[in-house]
């Protein structure tokens, strides 16, 4: 037990110095990093930007450990995030090697204290943390857009009937709207400025959104510019469309919420209403049933 509790105190001392040390030291970071530290630095904390620098010379480590496959799966899920915070691919990698080392000192140091579980807890948080922040980034990101798109196009559909062409309406409705449905069209329309297809634009613009609205307004796009359909009429079905999704889902929602609903009653309610049922008969009838039971 001595000997754990040896042993996690020095690696985290360890921890410290070192990273104050890599903290002060001018070493060079990657280019990733580097880009985030300068240009991100506005979108994190002051806590997040320190564990960056400390845990920017493991990047490549946790980067090669991953494999490509699994770089490459994170790209995609940072670009459906929308970098939260700036998070970067490199940004990620230093995170989670810090939480790492951080969770691995936390539960030794538990465990020699004989607190296995809350070891476990400890471990798993600096495991899975980075990635669950990432998660939730990705679900808020798509519910923003899905709220945000039908309005979106019925606004597009009266400036593009106004006279203005696709490209130049696409331009000022998105100068107007903030949040990242609008961030998702200023690259759409930068990638178009660099020499990329529409087409090719906007099947990027749903590869980098894990929404089902998306997918369909980029189908639609497309179906409609090849089969020579006025881009009004089919803007104005795809936010129909979209709107009948959303209270079909609303719909569903609900159906699934009255079985726990039904459940939290049966199980909490109930049983808690039945208790101050009896507890005021007891006190409002003025029996001693102390009596009672002894025979009194």
């Amino acid at each position: 037990m001595g000997l754990l509790l040896a042993v996690a105190f020095g690696l985290a001392v360890y921890g410290v110095f070192h990273g104050i040390r890599m903290y002060r030291a001018e070493a060079k970071l990657p280019s990733d990093l580097a880009i985030a530290l300068e240009v991100g630095s506005t979108r994190t904390t002051a806590v997040g930007s320190g564990v960056d620098r400390m845990g920017m010379r493991y990047a490549p480590t946790v980067l090669s450990m991953m494999g490509p496959k699994r770089v490459d799966a994170l790209r995609r899920r940072l670009d459906m995030a929308g970098n939260p915070g700036g998070i970067t691919v490199d940004r990620y990698a230093a995170r989670r090697a810090v939480y790492t080392i951080l969770g691995v000192a936390a539960a030794l140091a538990l465990l020699a204290r004989g607190q296995a579980v809350i070891a476990v807890i400890a471990l798993v948080y600096g495991l899975v943390w980075t990635d669950f922040l990432i998660r939730v980034a990705i679900t808020r990101r798509r519910q923003d857009i899905e709220r945000t798109l039908p309005d979106f196009l019925d606004v597009l559909a009266v400036v593009v009937s106004a006279g203005l062409g696709f490209r130049q309406a696409l331009e000022r409705v998105a100068e107007k709207y903030k949040g990242p449905w609008s961030d998702e069209l200023r690259i759409t329309l930068r990638q178009m400025d660099m020499g990329v297809s529409r087409r090719e634009a906007f099947e990027q613009l749903r590869k980098r959104n894990a929404s089902e609205q998306v997918s369909m307004f980029v189908t639609a796009l497309q179906q409609g510019e090849e089969l020579g359909a006025p881009i009004v009429d089919t803007l104005i079905q795809i936010a129909t469309d979209m709107r009948r999704a959303d209270a079909q889902n609303a719909r569903r929602t609900a159906a699934k919420a009255v079985p726990k609903t039904t459940l939290v009653v049966t199980m909490v309610m109930l049983p808690a209403t039945l208790i101050l049922i009896v507890v005021s008969f007891y006190y409002g009838s003025g029996v001693d049933f102390t009596n009672v039971l002894n025979g009194g």
